[in-house]
């Protein structure tokens, strides 16, 4: 067995998207050899690894994240094969392999399913969440679905509803069943046998249930404007996150433990106490790591971030702390934190060095280097059923999915020879694409490639060690190891900030700020500097 490296701890990962990253057959979808022609791009950034989004066999009601074949390629992707030499080319660019899993759910298509629905006495009856009706024919609960409505459909051959946290084409897997375990593990050493570096879980917290069926309470927080979907007004204690959930977990990691090297990073969706929900599934043998979307949010202050990371990296319970801004299911952050920009570029770069300055593992999502905003699409170019379902309030996550833009003037940016793609590549994007970016030191690119080979290089950016430091109102300060700084004008107004607490030495990293006479910074809007101390 190889010696374990914990590579996984201050990795640099990146998110592809393999729908919309590169076209290799023309068919207007990428796939995974358009993926194995473009990875040298993403080895240029210096990342360390890469985490394929779902490519799975699916009918794609939810773009992969509905699984009919847990091991095999859909079609639209490319085959095993393919994978095969994915996994090889990326290995030789040093780059891990990271899959996206989903367990809390299947396909109503995965044949375990078909045969879970035919009869409440087959041998997979209670590998699904089935349950009576009530006297008058309602769902057993009040249980809602993420997606709208009702989580509980009616299936007419059991006579039973059976439980989907998200789409109806999307049922729950009963995790409270052994045997689902003993099949989940049977797909888990499938990819790592083919070489897989380690496993994204999506929805984890998730995959287990109140057997009780008891019904969700009122979520009656404070909030900023009313809820659009019926989910946001519950507080679902009972849908998810039962400590059950921590015994798969824990069974599962022992499976990673007799391979050499291996990780996982879960996906933990939680609205309530986000932190302490984190800690529970990535402490002990459990994730090795979670990341936060509490900084995928429209919060962004500089008493946010204390709060939020100060809670994972602080906390005596442990945890590896894990963070992204943004990725294929929230609004691009350049676009969703624009009220505090001075410029997309300049607010680019500013929050590329913030994110690659925090303590723990990132994320970085396919597109996030040329600081790529929100596409806007018309309601008629739209595809994710999110989307579909409420707009014009909530327009869905395509915005957020469109294809890489890699060659400005080439059709649809270079990412398809097709006649159409399955989301338009909008002109906005395509005035950020590659070819205008690569080799300009100016530009949102070049500037990832710097802060991510300045993260490496830098010992104190790849600790734990994190305070933060007393500052005037938009600025975000804190000290890395023992003598960083790393210092950001979260606004978009001119802030000094006079007498630093310690005296700048070496200056690493700077943009938009001045050193003055008066050994004082001045930081225009969206300014960042990272620099030594001699004290």
């Amino acid at each position: 067995m190889t010696q374990k490296t914990d590579w996984w701890r201050h990795a640099v990962i990146y998110q592809i998207y393999p729908r919309s990253f590169q076209d290799d057959n023309a068919d207007g979808v990428g796939d995974l050899r358009g993926i194995i022609r473009r990875l040298d791009h993403v080895a240029s950034l210096g990342v360390d690894a890469i985490w394929l989004s779902p490519i799975f066999t699916s009918p794609m009601a939810d773009m992969g994240y509905d699984v009919s074949d847990y091991c095999d390629i859909d079609p639209s992707f490319g085959t095993l094969a393919d994978f095969d030499a994915l996994v090889a080319r990326a290995h030789a660019l040093g780059l891990k392999v990271i899959l996206d899993q989903v367990y809390s759910h299947s396909s109503d298509q995965h044949p375990h399913f078909r045969e879970s629905r035919s009869s409440r006495d087959n041998p997979k009856a209670d590998w699904y969440v089935w349950a009576d009706c009530k006297a008058d024919g309602t769902p057993p609960n009040n249980w809602q679905a993420i997606f709208g409505g009702s989580a509980w459909e009616w299936d007419a051959r059991r006579r039973q509803y059976y439980f989907h946290n998200f789409l109806r084409e999307q049922p729950d897997l009963n995790l409270h069943n052994p045997q689902v375990q003993d099949w989940i593990i049977s797909v888990l050493r499938f990819w790592l046998d083919r070489g897989v570096d380690g496993f994204r879980l999506d929805a984890i917290n998730h995959i287990c249930h109140d057997r009780s069926l008891r019904d969700n309470p009122v979520d009656i927080r404070p909030k900023s404007g009313p809820d659009i979907k019926t989910y946001d007004m519950q507080y679902p204690i009972h849908s998810k996150n039962q400590p059950e959930a921590l015994a798969v977990m824990e069974r599962l990691r022992a499976v990673l433990e007799e391979y050499d090297d291996r990780a996982f990073i879960g996906e933990i969706g939680e609205a309530h106490h986000p932190a302490d929900v984190l800690i529970q599934y990535t402490s002990g043998q459990r994730l090795h790591m979670a990341y936060n979307t509490a900084l995928m949010t429209p919060e962004f202050s500089p008493e946010h971030f204390i709060r939020e990371i100060s809670a994972i990296v602080h906390d005596p319970r442990g945890g590896w702390p894990s963070w992204a801004f943004s990725n294929h299911d929230t609004m691009r952050h350049v676009t969703r934190w624009a009220l505090h920009a001075v410029d997309e570029d300049r607010f680019a770069r500013m929050t590329a060095a913030l994110l690659l300055c925090l303590p723990g593992s990132v994320c970085i999502y396919q597109g996030e280097e040329l600081g790529l905003p929100q596409a806007q699409l018309a309601y008629h170019e739209l595809v994710d059923p999110e989307g579909l379902v409420f707009w014009p309030d909530n327009p869905g996550r395509d915005g957020a999915r469109t294809p890489m833009v890699w060659a400005a003037s080439a059709l649809h940016g270079g990412f398809s020879d097709a006649p159409r793609t399955w989301l338009p590549v909008t002109p906005a994007h395509l005035a950020l694409a590659c070819d205008l970016q690569d080799g300009d030191r100016n530009t949102v690119l070049q500037f990832y490639r710097q802060m991510i080979a300045l993260r490496r290089a830098t010992p104190a950016l790849n600790s734990l060690e994190t305070a933060f430091l007393d500052m005037p109102e938009n600025i975000l300060a804190m000290r890395r190891g023992p003598d960083l700084v790393c210092m950001f004008n979260l606004g978009p107004a001119p802030t000094v900030v006079k007498h630093p607490p310690c005296a700048a030495r070496d200056i690493l990293l700077a943009q938009s700020v001045e050193y003055t006479a008066e050994d004082a910074f001045l930081l225009t809007g969206n300014a960042c500097v990272i620099f030594r101390t001699t004290g």
